[in-house]
């Protein structure tokens, strides 16, 4: 066992060197391999080399010849069906430099997906695998190195099964070389021309993987969300996005707002250069199972001249991060059509906005940076933030297949898909899949077909919800669809064709006046009883763009295809848009109208109860101390356009936690109070009071008694002396009293009552206070005797300690 997870690496070397190192232990192996620069070793390793054997390949996504410096590239190492590999090698090389120096290699590998790939433990510059096993993909990041590198050379070794194949040349080793300033507005996207014929139609299929399970941090529980996909199928000529390019206004407005719509008008200025406009629904919540919502989709088609595609998606809420593919060239060097493309998605930045967090305030970028794939070590806050630098877990997956063609073919390799007529698998029968936890209602009566002619058009049924037995276990949709034609043109009558759906118009031939425009469809199954299909595949019809062509006209594009219907259920609107190409030339205002809209009709609408999720969670208490407040919500799942809900989607209730500490408050100091002798030494005190005890742990009360030293002249010796003393105290009193006569009869509107008793002492030992009062007897009300105030005196008691 110990042997059979020993690091592939190490099997790598021994099979590179089968007739020298069949002598050898394993053991010494090992220190072969600590002895020696591994890195050079893996580089010097020459293994079986097949010539023109291209099972095997490595891409650098978009097929670049140059690369710009510091840009990030997605790399693919991976082999042709039916073969497979074991393990792998991958590293990057200036070129002409033999690998034995630190310093010899070139830009940074960023690992994607960790069960998959690592990096080599004696050769941390280079990416092998992490686990022993089957494959037939892997991809990583490769980030180019610094300006003034020059060419790099891209690498890999396959072992398979017990081959080994290392080639220096051909489809295991690439050369890109450093774009030169001059070049710097130059696309690197492939420059090749398609030599496929006829036309291929794929589906998009977009399956959203994240979530608070698989990505915790700071996961936006209510606002989480996938834009509505946008994108196109297009030539080489036009670049919807790439890594190391600037977003456009469209791709901005999408990474930043999640709105498709300048997307969608930049596509269609390019009426020339796309095909196909992809367009899907956005997904709220993000994350759903696929028992309860279907993946995504869209339809598109390629042809020679148009066969990339590009799309992208907003993760919901962030500052402006996305997901997607740029330039996914369909078209393959066999001069056919990829039969499938899955592709793992990571987030990228747009560079427009420096938000670090999925809620981050609006930050405008300034100056606008370039698109870059995410990594963990961007930011401390950053919901993907690993500090050990780990790859991004996976948020998506998109899978492109081929469900038809048309045309004549010219494939070198034969095609082991007869899609040409067919390529749809036949209609699964109804199955009723739904849960014993969950109760319905009968399905009702299948409405009328939205369709009246051989178009293809849609049919619903509904049921009620009546018991969830069981919240954990979602319960299917209340609604089902079916595709559905006008009379006579069922797809059941074994004597009639059935055909796909109509591929979007062309553009129209003219930019100006009267010209046609056309469309086609593909025959899905021949009649049962052998008989070729009558029905056309190919359809033509005039089309008017700018009636007047003058200078003084306004020139517009074609109207775009109508979006879906505002209602799936019912009467409802729909829309189409069309741009302005140029202004008339006087400067005056164009008038043309530039969006169209009509009423649309869906089956008729059955009144359903509200659909509703379960409950979440109570959320935290607002407060880490006594009363705060907590919620929880769930969310609506019956379709908004069914009727209005009333029930209440978010609750709240008191929650209560361990009391807060209080701590101690104490009244300020008093003055300080007479000395305690008459002669001598002596000393004052001053006391402060409690007006808070300390609770539940808060800070617990200071002193509340100072004392201070006091001196006050010497005492006399000798009884006499005594005696003089209680004399002279006494004159003194009478004195004061005698003032105090005289100050009342000056101002007898000021009086006095006597002083009143010493009040109890604040404590019964270490020391309190006691007051006294002398209150106002009759005031006057002049201001010429303000100053005539009740008084208070305060003095020391029982200052014995306790």
């Amino acid at each position: 066992m110990a042997a059979r997870l020993r690091p592939l690496a190490l099997r790598l070397l021994a099979l590179t060197f089968p007739l020298v190192a069949r002598g050898f232990s394993d053991e010494t192996l090992e220190k072969a391999a600590k002895s020696e620069g591994y890195c050079s070793r893996i580089l010097r390793a020459q293994g079986t080399r097949r010539e023109g054997y291209n099972e095997f390949s490595l891409r650098v996504e978009g097929d670049p010849e140059f690369y710009k410096p510091g840009n990030s590239y997605r790399v693919t190492l991976s082999a042709a069906t039916p073969a497979y590999f074991r393990g792998f090698t991958l590293i990057a090389l200036k070129e002409g430099k033999e690998g034995d120096k630190e310093e010899d290699h070139a830009g940074t590998f960023q690992i994607i997906d960790e069960e998959e790939t690592q990096f080599m433990s004696n050769c941390p510059v280079a990416v092998t695998e992490s686990t022993p096993r089957r494959r037939t993909r892997i991809q990583v990041f490769w980030t180019a190195p610094p300006t003034g590198t020059g060419c790099v050379i891209l690498k890999a070794s396959i072992v398979q099964k017990r081959i080994i194949y290392f080639q220096d040349e051909g489809s295991l080793t690439k050369r890109i070389c450093e774009q030169d300033s001059a070049s710097e507005g130059v696309t690197d996207k492939p420059i090749l021309d398609c030599c496929a014929c006829g036309t291929a139609k794929y589906r998009l299929t977009f399956y959203g993987n994240w979530s608070e399970k698989t990505h915790p941090k700071d996961f936006p529980r209510r606002t989480n969300h996938w834009s509505a996909i946008i994108g196109s199928s297009h030539s080489k000529n036009y670049i919807l996005w790439e890594y190391g390019g600037y977003a456009s206004e469209g791709v901005k407005q999408v990474a930043e707002l999640g709105s498709p719509v300048k997307m969608e008008e930049e596509i269609r200025q390019q009426s020339d250069e796309v095909l196909t406009v992809i367009k899907a629904k956005a997904q709220w919540p993000a994350w759903q199972p696929l028992n309860v919502r279907a993946a995504p989709s869209a339809e598109f088609s390629v042809d020679r001249h148009r066969h990339l595609m590009s799309f992208l998606t907003m993760l919901g809420p962030s500052p402006d991060w996305n997901v997607g593919l740029s330039a996914e060239d369909l078209c393959t060097k066999d001069c056919g059509w990829v039969q499938k493309v899955v592709q793992d998605l990571i987030p990228w930045d747009a560079g427009t906005d420096s938000g670090v967090t999925y809620e981050s305030p609006n930050k405008p970028t300034v100056p606008q940076e370039k698109i870059r794939p995410l990594t963990s070590l961007d930011h401390p806050q950053s919901p993907f933030y690993d500090p050990e630098g780990g790859s991004i877990k996976l948020v998506a997956r998109v899978v492109i297949e081929r469900i038809a063609r048309k045309g004549e073919q010219c494939n070198i390799v034969p095609d082991n898909i007869d899609d040409i007529v067919a390529d749809l698998a036949p209609e699964e029968k109804e199955e009723d899949d739904t849960p014993e936890t969950c109760i319905y209602s009968n399905w009702s009566p299948w409405s009328a077909c939205s369709s009246s002619t051989c178009e293809k058009g849609k049919r619903m049924r509904q049921r009620m919800l009546k018991a969830q037995l069981d919240l954990s276990v979602p319960c299917p949709d209340t609604q089902d669809f079916q595709p559905c034609m006008g009379p006579g043109c069922s797809d059941e009558d074994g004597s009639t064709c059935m055909m796909s759906d109509w591929i979007t118009w062309s553009p129209c031939s003219v930019s100006c006046g009267m010209g046609t425009r056309s469309r086609e469809r593909y025959v899905k199954q021949f009649p049962e009883d052998g008989s070729m299909c009558k029905v056309p595949t190919e359809e033509t019809e005039k089309c008017i763009v700018n009636e007047e062509c003058s200078p003084s006209s306004c020139l517009v594009t074609e109207w775009g295809e109508w979006d879906e219907c505002s209602a799936s259920c019912g009467t409802g609107m729909k829309r189409r848009h069309r741009m302005i190409k140029m202004t008339p030339a006087d400067g005056s205002m164009c008038k043309a109208e530039t969006t169209e809209a009509e009423k649309c009709m869906m089956p008729e609408c059955h009144t359903i109860p509200c659909l509703l999720s379960p409950w979440s969670e109570w959320s935290d208490c607002s407060v880490t101390c006594g009363k705060g407040m907590r919620t929880r919500q769930r969310m609506l799942k019956s379709a908004a356009e069914l009727g209005d809900c009333n029930e209440e989607l978010e609750q709240a209730e008191k929650c209560m936690l361990p009391e807060c500490p209080i701590d101690c408050e104490l009244t300020e100091w008093s003055q300080w109070s007479e000395c305690n002798t008459s002669c001598g030494k002596g000393h004052m005190i001053r006391t402060r009071m409690i007006k808070i005890e300390p609770q539940f742990g808060g800070t617990a009360c200071p002193e509340t008694v100072q004392r201070t030293k006091c001196r006050v002249r010497k005492c006399l010796r000798g009884p006499g002396m005594e005696k003089r003393r209680w004399k002279e105290a006494r004159e003194k009193r009478r004195s004061e009293q005698a003032k105090k006569n005289i100050d009342n009869e000056q101002y007898p509107v000021c009086r006095l009552k006597p002083w009143t008793a010493w009040t109890e002492c604040s404590a019964l030992c270490g020391g309190g206070i006691q007051e006294r009062y002398m209150m106002v007897k009759k005031r006057s009300k002049s201001t010429q005797f303000t100053s005539c105030k009740d008084k208070k005196e305060l003095r020391a008691c029982n200052v014995h300690p306790c």
